[in-house]
């Protein structure tokens, strides 16, 4: 699978970089796609790498070819699921949490986060990944491969703050899906801040603030 380098915004004083956040875009889209939200937030310490998905045909979408995490056959409880294309973007995320550990970056100081299918493969990620995460910020999105989650959970990460955001009148990933994900979270005894706003499959102002103090809280 091809990647291109990943988007990174940082302060241009490296000195004060002490943490990172891997944020994931949605399918369809880029890593340019968050960087706005990113410069709105403000937050110097962090170094915000915005990776970018490759190009592949998905399925949901009549075999159209654009950037996807990977292929999408449905969104319903009990569509089929791209078990082995979730996996090559896990070890993709592995790949780019190994280089900020090379740099100097703790795993503790290490924020996954998502957007959608972004915050599909961070949650899957995140919830087995073997070292410790500073947190898990998952925006409009659920959790794929539900029901192996109790065989594959890593006891490194059962405590990692988890933020789960999501629109009231999401018309693209439900309300009702992303709280079957919820309840899977929770029936493993993962921590889970759930916050619902009057928004759709997007980001609003209010969300982008309770990003902001999430992250000041997870990566002080």
């Amino acid at each position: 699978m091809n990647y291109t380098p990943p988007l990174e915004i940082a302060s241009s004083n490296h000195t004060k970089i002490t943490a990172s956040v891997i944020w994931l875009h949605g399918l369809g889209a880029d890593g340019y796609d968050f960087a706005p939200i990113v410069e709105k937030l403000g937050l110097d310490h962090i170094k915000f790498i915005l990776p970018h998905a490759p190009e592949m045909a998905v399925t949901r979408n009549g075999g159209y070819i654009m950037p996807a995490w990977y292929d999408l056959y449905g969104l319903t409880g009990n569509s089929q699921e791209d078990e082995n294309g979730i996996k090559v973007s896990q070890q993709y995320i592995h790949s780019l949490i190994e280089n900020e550990i090379n740099h100097g970056i703790a795993s503790e100081r290490i924020v996954l986060a998502g957007f959608s299918q972004g915050g599909a493969i961070a949650l899957y990620t995140a919830t087995r990944y073997p070292q410790k995460l500073a947190g898990l910020l998952a925006l409009s999105t659920y959790l794929p491969l539900k029901s192996k989650l109790s065989s594959e959970a890593h006891p490194a990460n059962a405590g990692i703050p988890i933020l789960m955001a999501h629109g009231i009148v999401d018309d693209v990933i439900s309300l009702d899906m992303c709280k079957l994900s919820l309840a899977t979270l929770q029936k493993h005894h993962f921590a889970v801040d759930w916050r619902e706003y009057q928004m759709a499959h997007s980001v609003c102002i209010e969300e982008i603030s309770d990003i902001r103090a999430f992250l000041q809280q997870v990566l002080p």
